[in-house]
């Protein structure tokens, strides 16, 4: 048997498995980890139970299994077997058993003791994924509680240890170096971004054969880039080249042609990401990185998780190149520059961090704890934890106080996303069809939004491309077709005899789409968001859709996918749920507070009519929502008794704050009060502040603002002139003739006050704060413009001894 860098290491491992019943296991790619481990520890003896291993992905498992085996001398089923989704070879004899990471969970919810397993080991943990994050979290559980016995053991090419070492309470054993060193290769400049990744990735590939030799592993983010790269490099490869494609969605035989060695010939295997961990390709000598990566994110589009395309991390660059290096020295080229390089992130981020959280607050519901109460690498994030529990909540999975309910365990059991478990578990048989569907990527391209096309592919593939013009995924459809018929035979429950779009509803209450009145084919959903048909689509006239699907913009998310729903079948499947609701509120459109009665379905309704009765308050606190939108425009009164009361608080008065800003933040309470009558964008502007803001104070506060800041200048007439306070100086304007007589300047509290002297007819003629000093100075100029405009006024030489006046002189 070849020797392997992780040999070293195993002794240290055992010892601290034997010690302790847990250990971290760091090991760089090529080291041999996953197909040395598990069955050093079943000749160890460490323990009478099984030997479950996880592995991130179908195709791993299978191949980890089939090595496993191959070097006892087995099959597959014997000593070593599998499980995964739909599929398992085990039997009585199986000791070591690698299944998918969502198997270890159906098994500790079946029966937390795990009867049988002596160990859980974590492959490949340094990936994060959300179901070995719960699995850990789930067995160090256990261990404390039920099995102080079970062995645990994470093992992983590039992760930080410390963190996961600590949480375990585990010792750390690393093995050293590579079977092989791996020379890397960058671009000498970056890629330009108008270059499209197939485009660039065909012309690398082109290169790598010209300057290598051995089999080529090139890492692409998907399906879709496989076969377009593939497409560009036909015509261009050696004729004794092999080309091969590998992704998860591949038959198994296609699979593991493309990992199986050639016997003659050079081999270019085109792979996503699923050969970056846990597989060798034996005859690989040279890796070719398009530098991204599919991630698992929530997507509220779909209401589920969605694979989206990122950059790759240099934790999972170092773990791609370490495919050359397998089984001979090798060459990584790399689609990025060196520079690049150095500034990606590290790792990539825990899937529990930007997945959507429903199958996990149902695992944990299920399980009977709070994310608080469990060991978590890397905690839920509380925000989408909440979602998720209201989404579950309107699925009827959980109760108003969190706890799961009998529907909640009946779909916990389905290996569905709540969502499409819930429809199922509703709707029996006849809905696999569509879970299955709505599971997979769409396998119609550029087609109408109309879900109900898909299904007819789906029932009649040959009669549909007859007849329709659209494209269509084959593979796309037999995976479906495939994963339908599994799933109809996972429910007991007979048919329901729903429609699609009943169905549909079901697992997206928060879907129903209602029409808005315009042009436009928008939507109102009933979880209280909007959305939009692309223009001319079919489905445009529709009063109720279904929406299972948009591109998840948080303003107004455009449609991908939708069905048309009747009034009638809304009722039947949400009788419980549609109410009555009393409503008034500011129409933004017509400017006026609108009261209605709505049968409502969350935020769209079914029925509406004018409510007559509606109460006062309810009318009032409607149109605060109208003076948030019009805005606060005080008028020259009520904006002159703001600025006192400002200046009164500049010089230490306790008086509300009465900014605009502050104001309006408390428009319930001083506002409120006195909307009474008040209903339209029109009244509004009609509607004089200064009583409502007067009122804010009491008798104290008003005798105590009069004292600091007068509100009015007495001329020497009597007559009671406002002051303006908002300036650098507290002003008033007045006719200069009503000042006649008055030898000092004119104050507020000691204040003076900036004069601005009108003419007769109201026109300004001069400013001043020194009213003895324009007496004296440029009044004798002012008051001969005034005698030549204004012959019938008095314009006296000597103002300060003239009596004041607002009249003309007497006539002769």
């Amino acid at each position: 048997m070849t020797r392997l860098p992780i040999d070293d290491a195993l002794p240290d491992l055992l010892a601290a498995l034997r010690a302790t019943g847990r250990a971290v296991l760091q090991a760089p790619p090529g080291a041999g980890k996953t197909t040395r481990v598990p069955l050093a520890m079943l000749e160890a003896g460490l323990t009478k139970g099984r030997i479950v291993m996880l592995e991130p992905r179908r195709l791993a498992a299978r191949a980890a299994a089939q090595r496993l085996a191959e070097q006892l001398g087995e099959e597959p089923g014997q000593t070593v077997g599998y499980r995964m989704r739909g599929e398992a070879k085990v039997s009585r004899s199986t000791r070591i058993e690698v299944v998918t990471e969502g198997i270890l969970t159906r098994m500790i919810q079946s029966d937390p003791e795990l009867p049988g397993v002596g160990a859980v080991l974590f492959d490949e943990f340094h990936e994060r994924s959300l179901n070995a994050d719960l699995g850990l979290a789930f067995c160090l559980d256990i261990a404390s509680a039920l099995r102080d016995d079970l062995i645990l053991l994470v093992m992983s090419a590039t992760l930080d240890a410390a963190p996961v070492a600590e949480l375990m309470g585990a010792p750390v054993v690393t093995s050293q170096g590579r079977s092989f060193p791996v020379e890397d290769r960058w671009l000498d400049r970056p890629l330009d971004k108008r270059t499209r990744l197939e485009e660039a990735m065909s012309g690398l590939i082109v290169k790598a054969l010209e300057e290598t030799e051995g089999g080529i592993l090139a890492f692409l983010p998907g399906e879709g880039e496989i076969r377009r790269t593939e497409a560009r490099l036909k015509g261009r490869l050696p004729a004794d080249t092999h080309l091969h494609r590998l992704f998860g969605a591949m038959p198994l035989p296609a699979q593991r042609a493309a990992i199986r060695p050639e016997p003659q010939g050079r081999k270019l295997v085109l792979a996503t990401a699923i050969a970056e961990t846990s597989l060798t390709i034996e005859d690989i000598r040279v890796v070719v990185d398009g530098g991204r990566a599919r991630r698992a994110r929530f997507d509220p589009g779909s209401g589920m998780s969605r694979l989206v395309t990122e950059r790759v991390t240099r934790a999972e660059a170092t773990q791609r190149a370490g495919r050359a290096g397998r089984v001979a020295p090798g060459i990584a080229y790399k689609l990025w520059t060196k520079g690049e390089e150095g500034a990606s992130s590290a790792f990539p981020p825990a899937e529990i961090e930007a997945s959507d959280l429903a199958s996990l607050a149902l695992e944990l519901a299920a399980w009977g704890a709070a994310p608080d109460q469990l060991p978590f690498l890397t905690p839920p994030p509380a925000a989408a934890f909440g979602e998720a529990q209201a989404l579950l909540k309107m699925l009827g999975a959980l109760d108003d106080k969190g706890l799961i309910t009998p529907r909640g365990k009946a779909i916990s059991r389905l290996p569905l996303h709540p969502r499409l478990a819930h429809m199922l578990h509703e709707s029996g048989p006849e809905a696999a069809r569509l879970a299955a569907l709505l599971s997979e990527r769409d396998p119609l391209t550029g087609s109408s939004t109309d879900l109900a096309l898909r299904i007819e592919a789906l029932i009649d593939l040959r009669r549909f491309a007859e007849t329709r013009p659209q494209a269509v995924d084959r593979g796309a459809i037999d995976r479906i077709r495939a994963e339908a018929k599994r799933l109809s035979h996972l429910t007991k429950i007979p048919d329901a005899g729903r429609s699609v779009a009943e169905m549909a509803a079901l697992a997206y209450p928060d879907r129903i789409g209602q029409r808005r009145t315009g042009e436009a084919p928008r939507f109102i959903l009933s979880g209280g968001k909007g959305a939009i048909l692309p223009d001319g689509d079919p489905l445009s006239g529709s009063r109720f859709l279904v929406v299972t699907d948009t591109d998840g913009n948080p303003r107004e998310a455009r449609i991908r996918q939708a069905i048309p729903i009747s009034e009638g079948e809304i009722r039947a499947q949400f009788s419980d749920q549609i109410e009555w609701v009393d409503r008034c509120s500011w129409d933004k459109r017509d400017r006026r507070v609108v009261a209605r009665r709505q049968e409502r379905l969350g935020a769209i309704f079914l029925d509406d009519r004018i409510w007559k009765d509606a109460s006062e308050d309810a009318l009032c606190l409607a149109m605060l929502d109208g003076v948030r939108d019009l805005g606060l425009a005080p008028g020259d009164a009520a904006r002159r008794f703001m600025a006192r009361v400002a200046l009164a608080r500049e010089n230490g008065a306790t008086l509300p704050d009465m900014s605009l800003e502050a104001l309006g933040d408390t428009l319930e309470t001083w506002l409120l009060p006195h909307l009474q009558g008040v209903r339209t964008a029109q009244d509004w502007k009609r509607f004089d502040l200064l009583p409502a803001l007067r009122a804010m104070l009491d008798w104290d506060q008003m005798q105590a603002l009069d004292r600091a800041v007068p509100a009015h200048f007495t001329t020497p007439l009597g007559r009671q002139v406002p002051i303006d306070y908002s300036g650098e100086h507290p002003e008033i304007s007045l006719r200069l003739q009503e000042l006649f007589g008055q030898t000092t300047h004119p104050v507020s509290g000691r204040r003076p006050l900036k004069l601005t002297l009108l003419s007769p007819a109201q026109r300004p003629v001069q400013t001043t704060m020194d009213l003895p000093g324009f007496w004296a100075g440029s009044y004798a100029e002012v008051r001969k413009d005034m005698r030549a405009q204004y012959p019938k006024h008095p314009w006296p030489e000597d103002p300060t001894e003239a009596a004041p006046t607002l009249r003309a002189k007497p006539r002769k």
